[in-house]
Formats: C-alpha cells, structure tokens, sequence
C-alpha cells in the first residue's frame, strides 16, 4: 500500500471520509504520522496504524481489507 499524499480522500472501514492534509514526523520518536481532516477537525494517527489491515477477528463483519482505503487521488 502507497503512502498518503496531501489532498487525497480515504475511507475508514466504519465508513467515514477523510483527506490526507499532510504527512509529518513525531518530534521526537522521528516516527511518521497522517494529519487528516473529518468532520471539521484534525486527526493524527501513526503512519504504521493508518496503513494497517483491519483486524478481522475484532470487526468479522468488515469487507474492507485495510483500515483506511483510497478513494480518490485529488493530486493527479
């Protein structure tokens, strides 16, 4: 799975939209982070958790495969 870019839209697979509003670094860890926008507000989540597969056995329920999934790509 690519890595976020800025601009780009995703869906979390519990159905909610987001968009990427940039890529940054923990201060102090230097670990990746997603800066995201849903609702109005700002999210940040670990680059690791935002690429991560959607736990199956958690949510059986869930077709997605991954936690968030590309839906359109507003840097093209």
């Amino acid at each position: 799975m690519n890595k976020p870019i800025k601009g780009q839209k995703y869906r979390h697979f519990k159905g909610n939209i987001i968009t990427i509003i940039e890529v940054g670094k923990h201060t102090e860890t230097l670990e990746e982070v997603v800066i995201y926008e849903h609702d109005g507000e700002i999210w940040v989540r670990p680059m690791k958790m935002f690429l991560s597969e959607v736990d199956h056995e958690k949510y059986p329920e869930v077709e997605q495969t991954y936690r968030f999934e590309l839906i359109e790509d507003e840097t093209e």
